[in-house]
């Protein structure tokens, strides 16, 4: 009866085992997928305001207008949800309102005359200052791994950047 239960567990913890292998291989893919479309849009970013000297506020204006377009018809189907967010989270909101946009345009204007290379990791770096208000304010959880996480893209982020 031992056997058949250890055989059992091994049995369990093989499986277990290869799914923990297959959420790691799945999120290297959604890794590397994602720094394609953050180097993608940052390169289009840099396109349009040194090649094309669209002025950084007219093109984030540009930018806050395509997302309000798109993004209307899903908010508009779930409007009780969207109201009660806004009733709890107000002030959050108000706070991205502003600061998002500030930090945008300062991008782009540090893309008119500055290296993409440059910019590019400073503006990843933000990914750490989101996930340490996200931990502490937001009261997201696993917040130790979500911190260790961030602090290492970080890490390599400057890394790229003196190397």
């Amino acid at each position: 009866m031992s056997s058949l239960r250890s055989g059992n567990e091994r049995s369990a913890s093989s499986a277990s085992n290869a799914g923990r292998r297959k959420i790691a291989e799945s999120s290297v893919v959604y890794g590397i997928m994602s720094g394609v479309f953050i180097a993608s849009y940052t390169l289009w970013d840099q396109h349009g305001v040194a090649s094309l000297a669209i002025a950084p506020l007219l093109y984030d204006a540009g930018t806050a207008f395509t997302q309000l377009a798109l993004l209307t018809p899903f908010a508009a189907r779930r409007w009780p949800e969207v109201r009660a967010e806004w009733r709890q989270k107000k002030r959050w909101a108000f706070g991205v309102a502003a600061l998002s946009p500030v930090a945008y345009v300062l991008v782009l204007t540090a893309m008119k005359f500055t290296p993409v290379s440059y910019v590019a990791p400073a503006r990843e770096v933000s990914i750490v200052i989101g996930a340490f208000i996200g931990a502490r304010f937001l009261r997201e959880t696993d917040a130790k791994r979500r911190l260790l996480a961030a602090a290492t893209m970080a890490a390599g982020v400057i890394a790229l950047a003196l190397g």
